[in-house]
């Protein structure tokens, strides 16, 4: 122990505090920690590292997972848990300095990022998907040190990964790469960011959005009464919602006397876990739609049918404010509206589309009845009105009334052409002659 953590341990006074004392010992790459920690939504307990930089001397975290589920009363066998992990550690003397292996120096990272706060809980989990199952398995191999990473490395990592998924895909993996590797450039572990040397990676603009006409969209109103998703279907087609957004909505979000529906709230399923969250997928989304006469009436009869459902299942149904609720009250999973959407269009012999197919098609029968791409914008709460711009299309009935238009109006000049003579410079051959 050094001189300076020792008087702070002895002396104990307001600037000399117990949490001083550790913090004099991170500087003096002393002391390293564990706690037992949970993080909202997760079923398992953590396990947190704190150990110093050796290079900057900063406290660093390390998130280890454990299969140890908080239900139950495990709390002594993560404790117990927690000891061996932090006697593995310390043998282990992790170095996530200018040695530290790539794969080492990702981890560490992506664990700052949800320590820190910088990242939403969902984000996280897409994030460790990534790793897990690709950019781990590729790298570890390899056994890269952070400074050794050069961009030659990362490009033959896109050539290997595009031979099986699309080039979407593997451009977000590379942003995971490319913002990890700059977090070295700024602990001067690096000199340069090696993600920002390779080719670029074409996004590829989805092209496979279908979407439903009005006549098919009527269909599927009147298939969809009585089933599971009937009050799925019919919000999202109404208001256009994104799936996370008609599961995440709630009564309290919906002002009876005022006629309002706010959409603040989202329900999202990444891996295995459901994750209901008071966020939603930007700024824009984030807002508050006209409740009109009919759908109110709807939703207040659907409300008195949860009334009813409680009352015939006073032990099982499952209390919630959502509104979005199976028979025992239990919410609706976003997974399970996938499968069963599906399920629905092919027992009722309509084209397969995806769920949120159904809000293009809303999109699209608000286009058709003339609504302008701003008012689009607006209703379908895009932050960008180019997402809007998928809309601005016509449909073939109205390419040929443009066509027809032009026929007549082109046919008028070539009547006063005579027969046979030339266009421009070019002899008409007329095989009739």
């Amino acid at each position: 122990m050094t001189k300076k953590a020792y008087l702070c341990y002895n002396t104990n006074t307001v600037n000399y505090g117990i949490s001083r004392f550790f913090q004099l010992l991170m500087e003096d790459n002393l002391l390293m920690t564990a706690t037992v920690r949970i993080k909202k939504d997760r079923p398992f307990y953590y396990i947190v590292i704190r150990y110093p930089d050796e290079t900057t001397n900063e406290e660093r975290q390390k998130w280890v997972t454990t299969d140890i589920p908080v239900k139950g009363n495990n709390k002594r066998k993560a404790e117990k848990l927690r000891a061996e992990v932090l006697a593995q550690h310390e043998a282990s003397k992790i170095d996530l300095g200018k040695d530290a292996l790539f794969t080492d120096f990702i981890i560490d990272w992506l664990d700052t990022q949800i320590s820190s706060k910088k990242i939403a809980a969902t984000t996280h989990e897409a994030y460790e998907m990534n790793l897990s199952v690709h950019i781990l398995p590729y790298f570890m191999p390899l056994k890269l040190k952070v400074k050794e990473v050069e961009p030659r490395h990362i490009q033959k990592y896109v050539n290997a990964k595009m031979k099986a998924l699309s080039p979407n895909t593997v451009k977000k993996h590379i942003t995971n790469i490319s913002a990890c590797l700059e977090s070295a450039v700024r602990q001067n572990i690096i000199a340069f960011n090696p993600a920002t040397r390779i080719e670029p990676i074409r996004k590829v603009k989805y092209t496979g959005a279908k979407f439903f006409r009005e006549d098919q969209i009527d269909h599927l109103l009147e298939c969809s009464k009585g089933d599971p998703l009937e009050v799925v279907i019919m919000l999202t087609l109404f208001y256009a919602l994104r799936r996370s957004e008609v599961l995440g909505l709630k009564w309290r979000a919906i002002d009876f006397e005022n006629n309002t529906i706010s959409i603040c709230h989202t329900v999202v399923k990444i891996t295995k876990v459901t994750h209901k969250q008071d966020l939603t997928k930007n700024e824009s989304s984030n807002d508050t739609l006209p409740l009109p006469d009919m759908i109110k009436s709807y939703l207040l009869k659907w409300k008195a049918q949860q009334a009813v459902n409680r009352q015939m299942q006073p032990i099982d149904y499952v209390d919630s404010d959502y509104v979005c609720t199976m028979v025992d009250g239990s919410h609706i999973r976003p997974d399970y509206v996938s499968q069963h959407f599906a399920l629905l269009l092919e027992r009722n012999g309509m084209p397969h589309i995806r769920f949120h197919d159904l809000r293009h098609s809303s999109g699209s029968y608000l286009q058709s009845i003339g609504f302008k791409v701003v008012e689009l914008q607006t209703w379908l709460r895009h932050a960008d009105i180019k997402s809007t711009m998928i809309y601005d299309h016509m449909d073939m009935s109205e390419k040929w009334k443009i066509a027809d238009d032009l026929n007549q109006r082109f046919s008028n000049f070539s009547s006063n052409q005579e027969t046979g003579d030339k266009i421009g410079d070019v002899d008409i051959i007329h095989p009739n002659k």
